[in-house]
C-alpha cells in the first residue's frame, strides 16, 4: 500500500552519501484531508523511533498550524508516555507567537506573560520570517535530541503554506533543500495546501521531494466553479474520504505510482484499496513531438530493401559491397590521381601512399611505442 511504502521509506532514512528522503503531502479545499495524513505519517514514524526500528533517533517537529500541546496529546494517544516523548521529540513552536507580537506586549506590560507547560520541550520561535534562524533552531534541537552523537534525526513541518505567507518561494525551497542535504537529517516531510499558492511553488516543492503524496477528491466538487447549496452533499462526501496517490522518484530516474483510498475514522484515517492496486513505471524523459512507430507502408518498404549481404537468387555471382568501388567500375572509369596523396606504381600494379608533411616542424614517425610507459 502507498501509505506503508511511505512509512518504510521514512523509517529506513538516508543512504550514505545521498540526500535524505523527503515527502510532500498535498491537499486542497476540495479534499482537505492532508492534516490527517500528516498526523498518520508522524505517528507511524514516532512508533518506529520509540521502538528503535528507525534510522532516526528523534524528531524535530516544526509546528505552524497547530500548537505543541496538540501534538503532545496526539502522540501520547498513540501509546507514548510523556517521559518517552521528552527523550526523542523536540518542537519548534512557530504557532504561539510567530511574529513576536505577544512577547513585545508582555515586555511593555500591556499583557501578562503566560507560558504554557507542555509535555515536551518546545523552543519558541518569535520571527518566522528569518528562515536562517529557523534552520539553526531545527539543527540545534536535532543535535540535542540525538545527544551530540553521529546519529540522525527526522524533521516534520506541519505547514509549508504558513512559511510561504512570510517568505519567498526561493527562501522556503532553500530551507527544505538545506535540511534534506544535512548529514544528520534522516528524513523529512511536510504538508502543503496546493490551492493557496501558484503552480511554481508546488513545482519547486515537488522538485525537492523524493516522494509526493496527493489527496484528491473522489467526487468532482463543483467542477472548479464556486460552491453552492447543490454541491454541499459532494463536499461533505469528500470531507470523509478521498483518493490518496503517491509518486516515488527512484534513483535510476524512473517514477513509481501507487494509489489507494483513504477514509476518516474516529481514531484517525484508514487506507483501503479503491480498486485493484497498480504500480507503473514511466521515464522522466519528456514526450517527443514525433512518432517513433512505423506505419504499414513503411514496414512494407523496409521489408523490400535488399541488404548487401543477402543472396539475390538471380544466378549471378554474389558480390558483397564493402563500401569501395567494384572491380568492373574501376576498369571502365578513368581514375584521376592526386600526386600529393597517391601515386600508382605501374610496374608492380600496386598503389602506394606518399605522405608529405605540412611543415618541417612536424615530427616524423617514431618506431617507439607511444604507450610503452603505461603500466597496464
Amino acid at each position: 500500500m502507498a501509505a506503508e511504502a511511505i512509512s518504510r521509506a521514512l523509517r529506513d532514512g538516508a543512504l550514505e552519501g545521498e540526500h535524505a528522503p523527503a515527502l510532500t503531502i498535498k491537499d486542497s479545499i476540495h479534499a482537505p484531508l492532508g492534516a490527517f495524513v500528516f498526523d498518520h505519517i508522524l505517528a507511524q514514524l514516532s512508533s518506529n523511533i520509540s521502538s528503535s526500528k528507525s534510522q532516526a533517533q528523534g524528531i524535530v517537529l516544526v509546528a505552524f498550524a497547530r500548537s505543541p500541546q496538540f501534538y503532545a496529546e496526539l502522540l501520547k494517544s498513540k501509546a507514548n508516555d510523556a517521559a518517552s516523548l521528552k527523550k526523542w521529540l523536540r518542537i519548534v513552536d512557530c504557532y504561539t507567537d510567530p511574529l513576536g507580537w505577544k512577547s513585545q506586549l508582555a515586555e511593555s506590560g500591556i499583557v501578562s506573560n503566560r507560558s504554557t507547560q507542555n509535555a515536551t520541550t518546545a523552543s519558541l520561535c518569535k520571527n518566522v520570517r528569518d528562515l536562517d534562524m529557523l534552520f539553526s533552531s531545527i539543527v540545534e534541537l536535532g543535535k540535542e535530541v540525538i545527544r551530540e552523537t553521529k546519529g540522525r534525526f527526522a524533521v516534520a513541518i506541519d505547514s509549508v503554506s504558513e512559511i510561504l505567507r512570510h517568505a519567498s518561494i526561493s527562501s522556503a525551497a532553500s530551507l527544505l533543500s538545506n535540511l534534506r542535504s544535512h548529514d544528520q537529517v534522516a528524513c523529512l516531510f511536510w504538508l502543503f495546501h496546493s490551492d493557496l499558492h501558484e503552480m511554481k511553488a508546488s513545482s519547486a516543492l515537488e522538485y525537492i521531494s523524493s516522494m509526493v503524496a496527493c489527496v484528491e477528491p473522489i467526487s468532482n466538487t463543483a467542477n472548479g466553479k464556486g460552491m453552492n447549496s447543490e454541491n454541499l452533499p459532494l463536499i461533505e462526501q469528500n470531507l470523509g474520504r478521498g483518493k490518496f496517490s503517491v509518486r516515488f522518484k527512484r534513483r535510476n530516474g524512473r517514477i513509481r505510482l501507487m494509489s489507494e483510498e483513504l477514509h476518516t475514522e474516529q481514531m484517525g484515517i484508514n487506507f483501503v484499496p479503491a480498486f485493484e492496486d497498480y504500480v507503473t513505471s514511466q521515464s522522466l524523459v519528456p514526450k517527443v513531438q514525433f512518432n517513433l512507430q512505423l506505419s504499414e507502408k513503411e514496414r512494407n518498404d523496409r521489408a523490400k530493401v535488399v541488404l548487401p549481404f543477402e543472396h539475390q537468387g538471380d544466378g549471378k555471382p554474389i558480390q558483397i559491397y564493402d563500401g569501395r568501388r567494384s572491380v568492373s567500375e574501376s576498369k571502365t572509369e578513368n581514375k584521376e590521381t592526386n600526386a600529393e596523396k597517391m601515386h600508382v606504381n605501374e610496374d608492380s600494379g600496386r598503389g602506394e601512399i606518399i605522405y608529405i608533411r605540412d611543415s618541417d616542424d612536424e615530427m616524423p614517425d617514431s618506431d617507439e611505442d607511444p604507450d610503452d610507459d603505461l603500466d597496464i
